[in-house]
């Protein structure tokens, strides 16, 4: 696999998504959400005094932020940043990764080492409630494509973890999807073949994960030459396009200051799950 850079020069991407033509992506120490064409032109959108990580798209198109060190979610019009939800009341730990709902609620991770938990946030009303505990360092998350089951990497763990969800959003049945990893998995995405693609941190790969038999194994790997596997989402105008967040430490706070972080771009096989037309469907 042949990657193409797209972006550099930022302190600690996170939560890359694909969404109108666009990678958007957070830099957590930056204080900043970045936008890059397909052809490397970028936009920042400046968050002085927030930490961003994981991003999340709702169906009208809202913009949604984790502040990870606030415990707050997020909201951006296009226009003005509101806070949506303040949780520092109900988790244990900063927050970390979120994923958006059909109904534009977010499913967002407390990253407590033992003990983490996910929240579901109703923008709407405002209603936060937590639907799964016990989780060691919840970090990505993805729906599959019918918004029946959401897989969350756990890293601390080096599992992924899969729940099935519930027509109000509440989470059960929490069940093993892959175990004893690689490495600590960061960031995931699923592409519709049901497969796994996975920021393998400390491995330095991404790698894209199946289960079958109810036995989970890589399928490829894409070594990224030393560098920290961060995350990874599916976009491009034919949904097979993998972009890859990259950086030379796993540990952010050593990384404060510094201009290492980097966007690359490879070409995969299957495209995004539930892809259609131009817009990711989450």
């Amino acid at each position: 696999m042949t990657l193409t850079p797209l972006a550099d020069g930022f302190c600690f991407g996170e939560g890359p998504r694909w969404f109108e033509g666009l990678v958007w992506f957070s830099d957590m120490l930056g204080e900043a959400v970045h936008t890059v064409t397909l052809d490397g032109a970028t936009s920042t959108l400046a968050l002085p005094g927030h930490a961003p990580s994981g991003l999340g798209f709702r169906p009208d198109g809202t913009l949604l932020i984790v502040s990870t060190e606030l415990r707050q979610v997020l909201g951006y019009d296009g226009e003005t940043v509101v806070t949506v939800a303040d949780l520092s009341a109900l988790v244990p730990a900063n927050l970390g990764d979120m994923t958006v709902d059909r109904h534009g609620c977010a499913y967002v991770g407390s990253q407590a080492r033992d003990g983490g938990v996910i929240v579901r946030v109703d923008p709407d009303t405002g209603r936060a409630t937590v639907v799964a505990e016990n989780l060691q360092f919840p970090n990505g998350m993805a729906l599959t494509a019918d918004g029946a089951t959401l897989i969350v990497a756990e890293s601390t763990g080096r599992r992924l973890t899969a729940y099935s969800v519930a027509d109000d959003g509440t989470l059960s049945d929490r069940r093993i999807f892959a175990d004893g990893l690689d490495g600590p998995p960061d960031g995931i995405c699923l592409d519709d073949e049901g497969g796994v693609w996975v920021g393998m941190t400390l491995a330095h790969q991404f790698e894209r994960v199946v289960e079958t038999g109810g036995q989970a194994r890589v399928t490829d790997r894409i070594d990224m030459g030393g560098r920290t596997a961060i995350a990874c989402t599916l976009g491009g105008p034919e949904g097979r396009t993998l972009f890859l967040v990259t950086t030379t430490d796993a540990y952010p706070e050593r990384l404060r200051g510094t201009t290492l972080s980097r966007l690359d771009a490879v070409t995969v096989d299957v495209p995004a799950a539930g892809f259609v037309g131009e817009v990711h469907v989450h």
